[in-house]
């Protein structure tokens, strides 16, 4: 199954040298918050984007990520704020899980 996570274009490329993505959100790292926010599909992607990354001005793209690749939990949970179950990962995202990178234009 394939999962969503938005990301700071240069967020992305650090792990790409690194071998391993370690935000789990805007300004927020896996170790800060415990897991790696991620979205079950693009409607929640925009959603998310809409909520938390409207003000944000540098490049933004989206990681698909191929779940069976992690070596991580991916537990369904609902956040307190949300009303829907969201991907969280319990782990970094090795770059070789990342099967695709697209761009994300907000509209």
């Amino acid at each position: 199954m394939t999962i969503l996570h938005l990301a700071l274009a240069a967020d992305w490329d650090a792990a790409q040298d690194d071998g391993a993505y370690l935000v789990s959100t805007l300004g927020r790292t896996l170790e800060q918050e415990g897991f790696i926010h991620a979205c079950a599909d693009t409607e929640q992607l925009r959603g998310v984007a809409e909520r938390f990354y409207s003000q944000v001005t540098e490049p933004l793209v989206v990681l698909h990520i191929e779940e069976d690749l992690l070596g991580s939990p991916v537990v369904a949970e609902v956040p307190p704020d949300a009303r829907e179950a969201f991907p969280h990962i319990y782990g970094p995202i090795p770059v070789t899980a990342v099967r695709a990178v697209t761009p994300f234009t907000h509209g």
